[in-house]
């Protein structure tokens, strides 16, 4: 199945959250000569971040995105924390317009978690795929993000409850490589670290008879 996303568009809150969700499957989907696209909703911008911290992030996203042969981006420049202060319909407006010019087969997009730019765009992202509109992507899957994802208060929360699993045993190590790129993001110490990471993908793998997977949670599959 996978074999037949011809184009796939992502949807990240912040620069790094392509990488540490679904790097492996991005890298995958480019071996197997897919057209990608992204778009960078939020990012560490005033007043809560000096310019300069998005610059860097942003020029490291930008490597990371020629690695993946990314065919078109889009930075909506929102400060983080900030995007439920931006009107929904503006919001849901971008998120639709960067989905219908790229058309893409597949969306990949956040887990509703922890993280309130999270919640904010994943409702943002569905109401822009919606199946009532001029094109909308055939398959979605939500994916989950390492330090956000799995603080959701059990059983008083939606929690991530993976049903979509894809190989990435031959792209990891080019994954942590990649990862590498955010210099600014990826500490060693921290939740979000790259041991952290990888022993992610080795557990999602060891369920599905992998060495390493990725995990998602099935929104829409239309054959």
């Amino acid at each position: 199945m996978i074999n037949n996303f011809k184009k796939i568009s992502i949807i990240s809150p912040h620069p790094d959250d392509e990488t540490i969700a679904a790097g492996g499957a991005l890298l995958r989907f480019r071996d197997q000569g897919s057209k990608i696209s992204c778009l960078v909703v939020s990012g560490h911008l005033p007043p809560l971040y000096p310019k300069s911290s998005y610059e860097i992030t942003k020029k490291e996203s930008l490597k990371v995105f020629k690695q993946y042969g990314i065919e078109y981006n889009e930075f909506l420049e929102i400060p983080a924390t900030k995007v439920n202060e931006k009107p929904k319909s503006e919001l849901n407006n971008l998120i639709f317009k960067h989905i219908d010019f790229f058309k893409p087969d597949l969306l990949l997009i956040p887990f509703p978690d922890r993280h309130i730019d999270h919640r904010i765009i994943f409702d943002s992202s569905l109401v822009a795929s919606r199946p009532n509109l001029s094109y909308f992507p055939k398959t979605i899957l939500a994916y989950e993000t390492l330090s956000e994802t799995h603080w959701n208060a059990p059983n008083i929360e939606p929690n991530f409850i993976p049903n979509f699993f894809i190989d990435i045993t031959n792209q990891i190590e080019e994954k942590i490589q990649v990862l590498s790129y955010y210099e600014s993001q990826i500490k060693n110490n921290e939740s979000r670290s790259i041991d952290a990471i990888k022993a992610l993908a080795r557990f999602r793998g060891s369920q599905n008879g992998f060495k390493y997977a990725e995990a998602f949670q099935t929104i829409r599959i239309t054959l």
